[in-house]
């Protein structure tokens, strides 16, 4: 179903409204309220039930009175406001029906704050075209409302191409892209500077004058339907009306301009503009059968005219004159009088500032409730805390402890001191060492962590590579683009330059996921090497018993029992280090966990928005607080690790002396040896055990701290990669414009265009659809509107007329 099939009916081109379903918006910010934020939602009872009333009456604008302005503009800037303290995909499914295109009927969903605020500010430019269609009449009042209206029609469109769909974070809707967007601003411009134009006429102003109204005229609807053709939503009707438009008024502004021609005397270029202008006529009306019968009345009043005129002008040229007739391509332009411009209405670029309690809207929203830039600093500086706690400080405090365990395991003990200590039996401490692997889950618990963590792997790689996919997609588009426009048209910065911080974060992960691959591997080597001596250690008693040789007891000398004393005594003061170390380890944490800056950061907020209470609070604002704050309380923890090292490079020197003593005394047989080696395997599994439970606890957390990274880069790829597209799009409507401005805007080059169109599609019976409000007749052009008829004098560029309270 095409919106504008009914063009043939009506003369003049306005925008029809997107429609929306109800929603309780309401119950989506209280539900975000109640999970993300300390305030309880009942401290905004009002303001909900404010946003739900606010989006209810702006749904239900659907008629051009206004009254509607208000209610689109007062919804548009609360939704701009809060914006700033909520998130985008705050979990309301905004869904709405396009206007134009061949899917009206299929509604599209968006859990999206600015996709809401986009689709608002859509309508208000709708509404502002069909107030102007609304109020055009020949009166100078209702020209000059009618002109106003379009312009600013055209300065909501030009504010939500240029401001609003780039920070959208998806693909625009069809009848929202750039193409779309810049030819109904382009039409609303045209259709603004027709208003002149008429006035002009009305006003019996000098022929060359209307000449060059009417050649900007031209242009805007040449312009126009230029982007038209490159939409996929302006339908055929629409692009054969303004291509109608385009031809007119460049036929009138040739007629014209011959009268001024005439009046200089240059009769040769009289009748040369009187055929161009015949030309023009003529291609326009090749399409008859698509245009409104006002337009094509005019038309045919126009040619008559310009026929007429034209048989008296070559007459008297042939007959008296003589002078030679120029072609058209070697005619003087017409030099262009732009009357408008795209007008950003006050309520629009300054929308938020009308929001107060002595404002003509509503007071802020939602005014005492925390900017969403303050839980988002208070999750960066918590990564930032637990990479400091964990990475710095844990991380180096583990590994001095991994190099004490294979201190011990090199000097074979304390397996070596336990075979000579108890040679019948299994020592206590292998027995404590078994009952603390089943406790902790034995095999199975390391089976199950490392199952786990290849999920949560496969999870990382795929986000990783879909964030990897967008950027390449992205690079090959404007590859692609600037290959066809060449790089002096296509001057923006390419793709490597443009995402280089995300190509650093490319290449950032992708030695993170390596990194990490290595470090599994090497685990999944540690778990293959000492998985039986495990599984033993998570056995039955017996099964160690078997394990475990017996020896001969034997007679220790009064040296020997000296040094195996020291050497006892040096193990036993290893023991009680790493025990130590593990309790400041988790004193650490615990610390670490208590670590609330969220008193901080909303008290730093509240300054920043006392300071300037309409500047949106960013995250950047809190970086002093998190220096200061990680600096006072973290200070002195770092400093353990230095004590910890200079205490374990001590000991381990006293525990090599002692052991090379050790061994000097000791006296060995083949029984102890297998004893003490069957011993130290269980200690060295033991050992493994432990590291391994260790090793995937920190690969899980670090996945999963990895899975919230490559979230946020996978989204931040997604949005840059849509500004991109909105950029490109916008880089595309340049192009288009300059090329239109280049060319010479005159009817040889029409029939050309005009003729590639295609004839509009056959209507299907439409599925069914929203109830839309009944189309209402719009106000008509004069017939013979080249004529002029009024002496009246008119000034322009005022603002619309306030709206009706």
């Amino acid at each position: 179903m095409r919106v504008c099939v009914n063009m043939i009916l009506y003369p003049i081109l306005d925008i029809p409204f997107r429609r929306s379903h109800p929603l309780e918006l309401s119950s989506a910010v209280k539900q975000y309220i109640s999970t993300k934020y300390d305030q309880h939602p009942d401290m905004f009872s009002s303001d909900l039930v404010a946003i739900d009333r606010l989006r209810t009456d702006a749904m239900h604008v659907q008629e051009p009175h206004e009254s509607g302005i208000r209610k689109l503009a007062e919804y548009a800037a609360q939704l701009q406001w809060i914006g700033g303290k909520f998130p985008i995909d705050i979990g309301a499914d905004f869904t709405w029906y396009p206007a134009l295109g061949y899917n009206t009927h299929k509604p599209v969903t968006q859990n999206n704050l600015q996709f809401e605020r986009a689709n608002i500010l859509y309508n208000l430019a709708a509404l502002y075209s069909q107030l102007g269609t609304a109020s055009r009449t020949t009166s100078a009042t209702g020209l000059k409302a009618a002109c106003n209206y379009y312009c600013a029609s055209a300065g909501v469109l030009k504010y939500l191409h240029e401001s609003v769909i780039p920070e959208l974070r998806s693909t625009p809707p069809e009848d929202m892209d750039a193409m779309t967007l810049a030819c109904l601003e382009q039409l609303m411009l045209a259709q603004a500077q027709e208003c002149f134009w008429l006035k002009a006429v009305q006003d019996g102003n000098k022929d060359s004058i209307i000449a060059r109204l009417a050649a900007s005229v031209s242009d805007y609807f040449d312009s126009a339907a230029e982007f038209g053709r490159k939409s996929s939503s302006i339908c055929s009707e629409w692009i054969y009306h303004m291509n109608a438009k385009h031809c007119h008024f460049a036929a009138a502004a040739q007629f014209r301009q011959s009268r001024d021609c005439l009046e200089r005397s240059k009769y040769g270029e009289e009748v040369a503009r009187l055929q161009d202008a015949l030309v023009a006529v003529k291609v326009a009306l090749s399409q008859q059968r698509y245009l409104n019968k006002q337009v094509h009345d005019d038309l045919e009043g126009l040619k008559e005219k310009v026929i007429e005129t034209l048989k008296g002008a070559e007459k008297d040229n042939d007959m008296i004159y003589l002078n030679p007739v120029p072609s058209a391509a070697s005619l003087p332009r017409i030099i262009r009088a732009s009357m408008v411009i795209s007008r950003i209405p006050k309520e629009v670029s300054e929308g938020i500032s009308l929001l107060s309690d002595k404002g003509p809207y509503s007071v802020l929203l939602f005014a005492k409730l925390v900017p969403f830039a303050v839980h988002v600093a208070a999750g960066i500086y918590a990564e930032r805390r637990d990479r400091l706690v964990n990475n710095t400080i844990i991380d180096e405090l583990d590994t001095l402890t991994t190099k004490l365990h294979d201190l011990l395991q090199s000097l074979n003990l304390p397996g070596a001191l336990q075979a000579l200590e108890k040679p019948l039996g299994l020592p206590p401490g292998i027995i404590a060492h078994a009952e603390e692997i089943k406790q902790q889950g034995g095999i199975e618990k390391l089976i199950s962590s490392m199952q786990d963590i290849n999920k949560l792997r496969d999870n990382d790689i795929a986000m990783y590579k879909d964030a990897t996919e967008l950027l390449r997609s992205e690079a090959a588009e404007d590859e692609k683009s600037r290959s066809k426009h060449g790089t002096d048209r296509w001057n923006r910065e390419p793709s490597h330059v443009a995402a280089a911080k995300l190509m650093d974060q490319v290449t950032e992960y992708d030695g993170y996921l390596k990194s990490a691959e290595n470090s599994d591997k090497l685990v999944r080597e540690k778990f293959a090497e000492f998985e039986g001596v495990i599984r033993l250690l998570g056995g039955s008693l017996h099964e160690l018993e078997d394990y475990v040789p017996n020896s001969s007891r034997a007679k220790l000398t009064p040296k020997m029992d000296r040094e195996v004393g020291k050497l006892r005594q040096c193990i036993n003061e290893a023991t009680r280090l790493e025990s130590r170390r593990q309790r400041k380890i988790e004193a650490l944490r615990q610390k670490a966990k208590a670590d609330d800056i969220n008193t901080y950061i909303l008290a730093e907020a509240g300054r920043l928005e006392r300071a300037n209470p309409l500047r949106k609070v960013e995250t950047a604002d809190f970086e002093p607080l998190f220096i200061s704050r990680l600096d006072s309380h973290y200070s002195a923890d770092k400093q353990i690790l230095s004590q910890e090292t200079q205490d374990q490079e001590e000991l381990v020197a006293r525990l090599k002396e002692a052991n090379t003593s050790f061994l000097a005394c000791r006296k060995m047989d083949s029984s102890l040896k297998e004893r003490e080696t069957a011993i130290q395997t269980l200690e060295n599994g033991f050992m493994k055990y432990k590291e391994l439970i260790g090793n995937l606890n920190v690969g899980r957390k670090f996945y999963n701290d990895l899975t919230r990274l490559l979230s946020r880069f996978r989204d931040e790829a997604k949005h840059f990669a849509c500004q991109r597209r909105v950029e490109a799009g916008q880089i595309e409507v340049g192009i288009t414009s300059s090329l239109h401005n280049m060319r010479i805007s005159t009817p040889t080059n029409m029939p050309t265009t005009t003729q590639q169109l295609p004839p509009p599609p056959q209507q299907a019976p439409p599925p069914p659809t929203p109830p839309a409000a009944a189309h209402r007749p719009v106000a008509s052009p004069i017939p013979g509107l080249w004529a002029g008829n009024s002496h009246t004098p008119i000034r322009f560029g005022a603002p619309p007329p306030p709206p009706q309270r």
